[in-house]
């Protein structure tokens, strides 16, 4: 899958700015902190998180997209680092008051086990009061089974349930869809530590 994204991500910012809505959640929130943005890709999510203060750590399986988000760090003094990783082996989420997934769950049948096992270890892995942000298409029954996901016996808080529409337009092509979205974000009780 590596080899995929590295041939699409010779289109630089190939996905455009974040999302707003997901902005606007972090500009607002009250303490900054460290985020791990699993599956960051080129990073369109986390340099704008680094530049609003946060302390991101992006991991993806493309060199091309940690590459140039690291060179973007780099040349802004951001503090950011990219890793390459296989997001679905990370397992030390300790440390890290965010966790962000923006388009990471797709729940076909051939991932769906593996990740829905990947969000609950996540669950039981961060640290109390740690919020799991997770961006994603709110189409067919994805929301119904993320929700399953997260209904383990671990209490978590939900802080927003937000839809949302996402234009994507390529540049290249002129090709332009407009997909429905939720931002979800839980935080970590810290009665289950």
């Amino acid at each position: 899958m590596a080899a995929v994204y590295d041939k699409y991500y010779q289109t630089e910012n190939l996905f455009g700015e974040p999302y707003p809505e997901l902005i606007e959640f972090f500009a607002g929130y009250p303490r900054k902190g460290n985020v791990l943005d699993l599956g960051c890709g080129q990073g369109r999510d986390a340099i704008s998180l680094a530049r609003l203060g946060y302390d991101v750590t992006g991991i993806d399986n493309s060199l091309v997209g940690i590459d140039q988000m690291n060179r973007i760090a780099k040349t802004e003094n951001l503090n950011l680092k990219g890793l390459v990783e296989d997001i679905y082996a990370f397992d030390n989420f300790k440390g890290f008051d965010f966790v962000l997934l923006d388009s990471m769950f797709h729940f076909t049948k051939k991932d769906k086990k593996k990740e829905v096992e990947f969000i609950q270890r996540i669950i039981s892995g961060i640290q109390s009061e740690c919020i799991v942000v997770i961006c994603i298409q709110d189409s067919g029954s994805k929301i119904k089974v993320l929700n399953e996901a997260i209904s383990q016996d671990i209490p978590l808080r939900r802080l927003i349930d937000r839809q949302f529409n996402y234009t994507f337009e390529d540049q290249e092509t002129g090709f332009k869809s407009e997909t429905a979205y939720r931002m979800i974000a839980w935080e970590k009780d810290s009665a289950s530590v």
